[in-house]
């Protein structure tokens, strides 16, 4: 894989590949990008969620149709 490199804590570098290797992942990158990834998908899905219960405010406050 092609990218740009992070620096992780030594730590924190053990325990993903500790959890990459008992979950099945092919390597520690792997994990790493599955779990940002799905992170990111849960943000926007909650920034998502936020955007409409304000639209169900507003509309009813009466400011939108």
């Amino acid at each position: 894989m092609f990218g740009t490199s992070i620096k992780l804590d030594k730590d924190l570098l053990n325990r993903c590949e500790e959890y990459a290797e008992a979950a099945g992942y092919s390597s520690v990158e792997e994990f790493v990008a599955h779990t940002l990834e799905k992170e990111m998908r849960n943000k926007q899905k909650e920034s998502q969620e936020t955007n409409d219960n304000v639209a169900d405010r507003l509309r009813g406050l009466g400011y939108l149709d």
